[in-house]
């Protein structure tokens, strides 16, 4: 016998959460499956909360650092949320949707035992989608994982780093301290 698993669209995970179906459920649609996501630990959330402050400090104005909310990416039917999406402004805010692909200058998870879904199923859906960059604080080995440049369902460039600097490809005048993100 063949197990099939239920596959869900957008519309229909919004109506599910609107009814209350999924009230309390740490859970995120992705790739048309709805995931439970796992508890944050204290050193994941002390520092996605401390890297949202350090990026409005560096980014100023230029763009709305958003901490675990929705994005909605049509492409792959997902609904993921993000530790932290750095996505353009827009006049009215996202009262009357989540922002979406064309919105995101990059994102960034920090993952422990979350990592390999991090790695792979969320990067392939951030890919697939045109998010041209992606971060991964890697929580179990202090690295920072940096993938860019979406082709075909992946990127084209995955780079390891463990110390340095780095500029986000959307803000190249904008450095960002690698040990000050892993807290070396």
């Amino acid at each position: 016998m063949t197990v099939k698993t239920a596959k869900f669209t957008i519309d229909q995970y919004h109506r599910m959460v609107e009814a209350g179906i999924l009230e309390g459920l740490p859970v995120e649609l992705l790739n048309g499956e709805i995931i439970e996501m796992p508890s944050e630990g204290t050193d994941h959330a002390d520092l996605s909360t401390e890297t949202r402050d350090y990026l409005i400090a560096l980014l100023g104005d230029r763009a709305q650092v958003r901490e675990g909310h929705p994005i909605t990416l049509l492409d792959t039917n997902s609904e993921p949320e993000p530790d932290l999406a750095i996505v353009r402004r827009r006049q009215g805010g996202y009262r009357d949707r989540h922002p979406q692909a064309s919105d995101i200058f990059w994102l960034i998870e920090f993952a422990d035992s979350s990592l390999t879904k991090d790695l792979e199923e969320k990067s392939r859906a951030y890919a697939a989608s045109g998010i041209a960059e992606y971060w991964v604080v890697n929580l179990r080995q202090r690295t920072l994982v940096v993938k860019r440049n979406p082709f075909e369902g992946d990127y084209r460039s995955t780079i390891t780093l463990e110390s340095g600097d780095l500029s986000p490809l959307a803000f190249p005048d904008v450095t960002v301290s690698v040990d000050w993100l892993l807290r070396r």
